[in-house]
């Protein structure tokens, strides 16, 4: 029998009997391969969504990959069978913003697979095609279930800008910063360093390509041309701009707890930072990510340390605020 998760509100959530929807004009049906868990579907299940971003009785799940089984009138049916992944932010198309290409910054408001309307956390998931991204015929649908995440960073790392022979830096060592490692690597930096709070990430981090790694505790050097941000925490903000020379450009892609107090503005103005920040992805960077994947460029499989049945979702959402430093991405596979 085909399932689904569904939450039902802040510590709810129950296993119900899935039928698929077919696919209306413009839409596509997707076997769901492998969605991942992220703080941000915790927060959906402890309720502590920001008003506005989630929206009750909920299926959960917008890191996923899948094939294509069906699609609706106007969707080329050569679609069909392809290894996909999709892009979450369900977008107007007709504001400014979206012409722009800034798709996650719609004006009609937020909208996004898996927190507003019906997530990856089911047999399948029915979405508008334009939303897909198709992946070679070899792909490893496992690894591809982290694309997602590593299309926010993809997003990150295009505005950092980073030239080759700058330095640059990544703070955090979750799945994020090991994305970040990986992609700012392309860009032929003079020195790649990592900070974090966990050492055990040091050999994973220098496989991805980092020059050198710390710990926050530690003394860090400044003087760097770009640092990226994804430890999500006010403390790792900081820790961020201190790094930086006079100039240099920060990316702030973590969502620290409401209340959290944040850079010095002082700071920002005397050392006259240029300061971005990345909620989602847009196009362009599932586009990058999805290419880079393709090249062989782009590894998430060492991120992957639990493979679980939908059932097991409770389970799945302890892991990831375990703390455990022996638990990584966790994958549910419906």
């Amino acid at each position: 029998m085909r399932t689904a998760v569904v939450v039902d509100g802040p510590g709810e959530h129950r296993l119900v009997p899935h039928e698929p929807v077919r696919p209306a004009a413009g839409e596509a049906l997707v076997r769901v391969h492998a969605v991942g868990i992220c703080g941000s579907d915790r927060e959906v299940y402890q309720g502590n969504r920001p008003e506005g971003y989630v929206r009750y009785p909920l299926t959960p799940g917008h890191e996923w990959s899948g094939t294509v089984e069906e699609v609706g009138a106007g969707v080329p049916a050569t679609l069909t069978g392809r290894k996909v992944v999709g892009e979450g932010f369900r977008n107007c198309q007709v504001c400014d913003r979206c012409h722009a290409g800034e798709t996650t910054l719609c004006a009609a408001g937020y909208e996004e697979t898996g927190f507003t309307v019906p997530g990856a956390m089911a047999a399948t998931l029915t979405l508008p095609a334009r939303l897909l991204h198709v992946l070679p015929d070899a792909a490893d649908l496992t690894a591809a279930a982290l694309l997602e995440p590593a299309a926010c960073i993809a997003a990150a790392a295009l505005k950092a800008n980073a030239l080759p022979g700058e330095r640059v830096a990544v703070v955090g060592t979750g799945t994020l910063g090991m994305f970040a490692v990986q992609f700012l690597r392309a860009g032929s930096p003079a020195e790649l360093l990592v900070v974090g709070t966990r050492p055990d990430r040091a050999a994973l981090a220098k496989e991805f390509g980092a020059t050198g790694f710390r710990t926050r505790d530690e003394e860090l050097p400044g003087g760097f041309d770009v640092v990226v941000e994804t430890a999500g925490s006010a403390s790792a903000a900081r820790t961020a701009a201190s790094l930086l020379r006079r100039g240099g450009r920060l990316v702030l892609t973590g969502i620290p707890a409401p209340g959290a107090e944040g850079l010095d503005p002082t700071d920002l103005v005397v050392r006259q930072l240029e300061v971005h920040t990345v909620f989602g992805a847009p196009p362009d960077a599932w586009a990058h990510t999805v290419r880079v994947f393709g090249a062989g460029l782009l590894n998430p499989t060492p991120l992957v340390t639990h493979e679980l049945p939908l059932a097991a979702f409770a389970e799945a959402i302890e892991l990831v605020g375990s703390g455990d430093p022996e638990v990584g991405k966790v994958l549910l596979k419906p």
